[in-house]
């Protein structure tokens, strides 16, 4: 995703099939991604159905230049949004809450998934 925050900030939006998040037990949000150094330092976001933004805990995220799992958990983040009825995930970045214009990079995204959470591991006795 190529964003230009001349514009304050910059989003990507997809409107998924399964718009009820907490079948099947699902707690989890985990997405990968790969920016690059040269990028201009931008905070990264998710948001659902157009709520509030969740930032990754990295404000530099956007230039790490190695595959990094961002896990979110959705009961906790995403307390302004019914997960039975998710119509809209928007990644972006920027600052939605303080407008201004920005720089440009490019960031890649995959294995966008939902997850159960982990099974505590078994204590050894």
């Amino acid at each position: 995703y190529f964003y230009e925050n001349n514009f304050k900030y910059s989003e990507v939006t997809y409107s998924p099939s399964q718009r009820d998040w907490t079948e099947e037990g699902v707690e989890v949000l985990s997405l990968w991604f790969y920016g690059d150094a040269a990028n201009a330092a931008e905070r990264m976001y998710v948001a659902l159905n157009g709520g509030t933004a969740v930032y990754h805990g990295n404000p530099n995220a956007a230039l790490i230049d190695t595959w990094t799992e961002w896990i979110i958990d959705l009961q906790e983040e995403f307390t302004d949004v019914d997960l039975t009825n998710v119509n809209t995930l928007a990644i972006g970045f920027g600052d939605k809450n303080n407008l201004q214009a920005g720089g440009t990079g490019l960031v890649f995204f995959d294995d966008i998934r939902l997850y159960r959470p982990a099974p505590e591991p078994e204590q050894q006795p």
